[in-house]
C-alpha cells in the first residue's frame, strides 16, 4: 500500500515537470522567426544621385592633380640639382684651364722677360747744347748703330765726354758721340737719343754711335768695356728693333780705321757679332 502510495507521488511530481516537445511538434512559425534571426537578406545599396558622383571625381581628379605636381616639383628640383652640380663642376673645370693658361702664360712672360735685355746702367751727363757737339738735329728714325773708339789710349769715359764738351768753346772740329764707354764699363750718355751726334760723316741723321775707350795701342777693348759694349747694343737693337746686321763699324762707312783693332781683325769683328748674337738670345757670353 506504500508502495503504491509512494509510486502515485512520484508520478504526480514527475507530470509537474515541463513537457519539452520535439522539432517535429514545434510550429511552423517559430521556425520562420529562428531562421529570418539566424539569416539577414543584405541591405539594398541606394542609388548615389549624380552630384555626389561628379564631387567625387572632381575630388579624385584633384588629389591626382596633387600627385602629378608633387611628382613634377621632384622632376624639376632633381633637374635643378643636376644642372647646379654640371654648373659646379664646368666652373671647376674652368678655373683650373684659366689657372693652367695664367701659369703657361706667366712662365712665358718670365722667359721672355729673362731673354729681355734691360737697359744698362749708365750715367746721363748730356753735352750743353752748341754748333760743335750738339746741334740739337732731330733724330726721327734709327736703322744703324755704329761702334768707334776713341783714339786717345788710357783715357776715361769722362775725360772724352768732357773733350766733347769743350768743342764748344774751341770749336775745333764738329765730334760727339751719344755713349762713350770707359775701359772700367762705365757708360756715359753725351747726347739724347731723339737728337743726331757728330760722328759718321752721311750716317749721322738715322744712326747712333758709341765711343769706346781702351789702354793698350792695338786697340782692342778691355773685357769690361766689351761687356758693357755687348749689353748697350742689346739694349739699343731691342729699342730700336734692329738686328745684328744692322751693327756697323764706322770702318764700314768710309774706310776709316776705327775702331782699330776691330778693323784690322775681321776675325775678331765677326765674333763680336756672334758674342752679341749670344747675348740678345740669352746665352753667356
Amino acid at each position: 500500500m506504500e508502495q503504491k502510495t509512494a509510486r502515485a507521488r512520484d508520478c504526480q511530481s514527475y507530470s509537474d515537470l515541463p513537457v519539452r516537445r520535439s522539432s517535429a511538434t514545434q510550429s511552423e512559425p517559430s521556425i520562420r522567426r529562428r531562421a529570418a534571426v539566424q539569416y539577414k537578406a543584405p541591405a539594398r545599396r541606394r542609388p548615389v544621385p549624380p552630384a555626389a558622383n561628379r564631387k567625387r571625381s572632381c575630388r579624385r581628379r584633384t588629389r591626382l592633380q596633387k600627385e602629378l605636381q608633387s611628382i613634377a616639383v621632384y622632376i624639376a628640383a632633381l633637374l635643378f640639382l643636376v644642372l647646379a652640380a654640371f654648373a659646379v663642376w664646368k666652373f671647376v673645370s674652368i678655373s683650373k684651364n684659366q689657372s693652367t693658361e695664367t701659369g703657361a702664360i706667366s712662365r712665358i712672360t718670365q722667359i721672355l722677360e729673362q731673354k729681355k735685355c734691360e737697359k744698362p746702367p749708365m750715367e746721363e751727363a748730356l753735352l750743353t747744347p752748341n754748333p760743335y757737339s750738339r746741334p740739337q738735329d732731330a733724330l726721327s728714325t734709327v736703322t744703324q748703330l755704329y761702334v768707334h773708339y776713341t783714339a786717345n789710349p788710357g783715357t776715361s769715359a769722362r775725360q772724352n765726354r768732357d773733350y766733347f764738351e769743350g768743342l764748344a768753346q774751341t770749336g775745333l772740329t764738329s765730334a760727339s758721340a751719344h755713349f762713350v764707354i770707359g775701359y772700367e764699363g762705365e757708360i756715359v750718355q753725351c747726347i739724347p737719343l731723339n737728337e743726331m751726334a757728330y760722328a759718321v760723316i752721311g750716317e749721322n741723321d738715322h744712326s747712333i754711335s758709341i765711343e769706346c775707350c781702351y789702354l793698350d795701342q792695338d786697340g782692342k777693348f778691355t773685357d769690361a768695356t766689351y761687356q758693357s759694349l755687348l749689353k748697350l747694343l742689346g739694349w739699343l737693337m731691342e729699342e730700336y728693333n734692329l738686328d745684328v746686321s744692322d751693327v756697323k763699324r764706322h770702318y764700314d762707312a768710309g774706310g776709316k780705321l776705327c775702331p782699330l783693332y776691330y778693323a784690322e781683325h775681321e776675325d775678331a769683328w765677326e765674333q763680336l757679332k756672334q758674342d752679341l748674337s749670344d747675348y740678345i738670345s740669352g746665352e753667356k757670353v
